[in-house]
């Protein structure tokens, strides 16, 4: 396609951008014309510590493309320093049209074994802070009548996993959170949708690799890079996505899908009401050919990568 760069002349925000996915949107951001706000505080996968680093370096790599840049460390799992990120796109730049939610931490562990503290830092992270970025943003979107939003969510809480019981409760979150951001806000010429990235990065280094098979499916996780979601993130953002708002996708290497939302599938009724023996007796077995199985995102998505 000719013509000009499909960001030109917009300001994306983008968090979790010191590295991954995050890091990929931001490059192909800046190179489709957007001046990018990097947001990293650039903790460790499970959110310990602080560095700047990693924010500098994508910034260095959008500098040297010839892109503008600036940088914000600060967290967005807080009301108060979600304020100050798209304040930074203000202050630098002058505006915000787009924000992107991808900063996560993972705190893998079996659910009966799951602390308390494990639950809240992830939930506060992914979930609480797309919701408090977004809000931030809400108020100059709703001033100029545009803006768009992506947000990071993933099939381990579109479809289930092992040990993910935050990650998953979170990332199922954030779906209905871009609903409705995607119906409040549809009368200020604003967008919602989501990504469910599939990608080879921090986020995914965890996965065990001990048996051949488990081996053999690293090497195949590792084939998707993670600039391999970049271009769905920048035409979400971009205005020939206009018509396209409170939509999942999932990029997977060279695959793009559509996902559905929950529906109801089977339905029964009796006109004088149900016991719970009735239910048993009758609805059950009507019903039971419906039920959605107890499978895990690998299941679902059992070919290669194409």
């Amino acid at each position: 396609m000719s013509g000009k760069p499909m960001l030109e002349g917009k300001v994306a925000v983008v968090s979790g951008a010191g590295g991954g996915i995050g890091r990929e949107i931001a490059l192909a951001m800046a190179l489709a014309g957007a001046k990018v706000v990097i947001n990293d505080i650039g903790a460790s996968l499970t959110g310990e510590g602080q560095s700047g680093t990693p924010a500098e370096q994508t910034r260095q790599i959008i500098i040297q493309r010839g892109g503008e840049a600036a940088i914000s460390t600060e967290s967005v799992a807080e009301w108060a320093s979600a304020k100050r990120i798209v304040a930074a796109a203000l202050d630098h730049f002058g505006r915000i049209d787009i924000v992107v939610n991808n900063a996560g931490i993972l705190r893998d562990v079996i659910f009966h074994k799951m602390s308390p503290e494990d639950w809240l830092a992830v939930i506060n992270v992914h979930l609480n802070g797309s919701f408090f970025l977004s809000r931030a943003a809400a108020e100059p979107f709703r001033a100029q009548e545009s803006g768009a939003y992506v947000h990071m969510t993933s099939t381990s809480g579109l479809i289930g996993n092992f040990g993910q019981a935050n990650y998953a409760a979170a990332k199922l979150g954030i779906t209905a959170l871009s609903k409705s951001i995607a119906l409040d806000m549809k009368r200020y010429n604003v967008r919602s949708n989501c990504i469910a990235p599939f990608a080879w990065s921090r986020m995914t280094s965890s996965i065990p690799a001990e048996t051949p098979e488990q081996k053999a499916r690293v090497e195949k996780i590792k084939q998707m890079t993670p600039d391999k979601n970049a271009p769905m993130a920048v035409f979400l953002a971009s205005d020939a996505a206009r018509e396209v708002t409170g939509q999942v996708f999932a990029t997977r290497h060279n695959e793009i899908f559509l996902m559905s939302s929950p529906r109801p599938i089977r339905g029964i009724h009796r006109g004088e009401g149900w016991t719970p023996e009735l239910i048993a007796e009758h609805a059950l077995p009507a019903l039971k050919e419906a039920f959605m199985p107890l499978d895990r995102s690998g299941e679902v998505f059992s070919w290669d990568p194409v």
